[in-house]
């Protein structure tokens, strides 16, 4: 179990990844729609696994 500052640490490891992706997908939009989609698609996975660390982390910081 990690603790709630291991937590805080990789949302933003997350956060800051699916905004990566996403800006490298935007540059590359008019040049490979092929690449594009899949940096979406890992941008989209990354902002999904980091709203369930937020999730996780609201939820522990509510029992307290």
């Amino acid at each position: 179990m990690k603790t709630n500052e291991q937590l805080k640490t990789r949302i933003k490891e997350l956060g800051k990844q699916a905004a990566d992706y996403s800006h490298q997908a935007v540059q590359i939009f008019d040049f490979d729609p092929v690449q594009n989609r899949a940096l979406m698609k890992q941008a989209h996975e990354a902002s999904k696994h980091c709203q369930v660390l937020i999730n996780e982390l609201l939820r522990r910081e509510s029992l307290f």
